[in-house]
């Protein structure tokens, strides 16, 4: 992915003036004045760090170089700890937005390795950068940029501490400022929505994402295929969903185990890449919201591959 170069200068009075004004302008229709967005702003530093980590996510890997990063028996063996050390939260959050645990432990597994890394770049600087010097996704990380500037005023955030991901996102579960403002709940209920230091409100705030983005309980989440040749449908490449199970299915694509399928039900053909021979998946609806909080289907399909070892490994233990 190509990137702007762009000196480190470091302050932002190297914002793009018309963007800068622009920004501002629209900040006062939130109720800040231009001197709380100018003052915003002048705390904002240019991180060429960002931008070079944005140029090689790891979703760019094939899936047989990706999935090691995170199937990992030390990750396991830290989400059965999670589970069982916030065991009555994460019961709690599955009954009440009816999400399957193993699935709110795979986030937070997946994310942040249950908090031991929530990420090491400034959000206000990562936001910053992006949302300035970044013009692939410009647009996108200047509203993020304008969502924490109300997200720290609403929930009294110490914005100097605030440290997150390359692209701005922060706490156990790497929730962006908009989606902390929309979906954070204080499920510990001592008044505050912490994901940054409230693991319980973490937890309620990834069922409660998965929840309002349409999960359904108790439905499979990807079914592996077998195939006789490449198939010659396009696998899935991040549109909505349009096609449905029939669409895809056909007798030289075929679920590897039989079973009750309503054909009927959308669905997405994913491709995996091996360094032998690509596995192909049918992903439905459930998969498909969780590409609602990454975009990747190498990340859901992680996501959903270490929830199933989770929960195994729960059961057996």
């Amino acid at each position: 992915m190509a990137v702007l170069a762009i000196s480190p200068m470091g302050a932002a009075a190297d914002t793009p003036a018309p963007l800068r004004e622009a920004f501002i302008e629209a900040q006062q229709q939130q109720g800040f004045s231009k001197a709380d967005t100018e003052a915003f702003l002048a705390k904002a530093q240019f991180n060429q760090a960002v931008l070079d980590a944005i140029s090689r996510p790891w979703e760019a890997k094939p899936w047989d170089q990706y999935y090691p990063i995170f199937l990992t028996e030390k990750r396991l063996q830290a989400g059965l700890d999670f589970w069982r050390d916030h065991d009555a939260s994460i019961a709690r959050a599955a009954h009440e937005y009816g999400v399957e645990p193993q699935i709110i432990v795979a986030i937070i597994g997946i994310e942040t390795f249950y908090g031991q890394n929530m990420g090491k770049y400034p959000v206000l600087d990562a936001l910053y950068t992006l949302g300035f010097h970044y013009p692939p996704r410009a647009d996108f990380f200047r509203s993020e940029l304008a969502a924490l500037q109300t997200l720290v005023k609403e929930e009294q955030l110490d914005l100097d501490q605030l440290k997150g991901s390359y692209a701005g996102a922060m706490g156990y579960g790497q929730f962006i400022p908009s989606s902390y403002r929309n979906f954070a709940v204080d499920f510990s209920r001592d008044g505050k929505r912490d994901l940054l230091g409230n693991a319980d409100d973490a937890i309620g705030s990834v069922a409660n994402y998965f929840h309002l983005h349409g999960w359904r309980a108790g439905e499979p989440v990807a079914l592996k295929l077998k195939h006789k040749g490449k198939p010659k449908l396009a696998p899935w490449a991040g549109e909505t969903l349009s096609l449905s199970a029939a669409d895809i299915l056909s007798p030289s694509l075929a679920l590897a185990q039989a079973r009750d399928l309503d054909v009927s039900r959308k669905a997405m053909l994913v491709q995996l890449e091996q360094a032998s021979e690509d596995e192909y998946w049918l992903g439905l609806e459930n998969f498909y919201v969780i590409t609602r909080y990454n975009r990747s289907p190498l990340y859901a399909m992680a996501v959903y591959q270490f929830s199933e070892r989770l929960k195994d490994a729960r059961l057996q233990g």
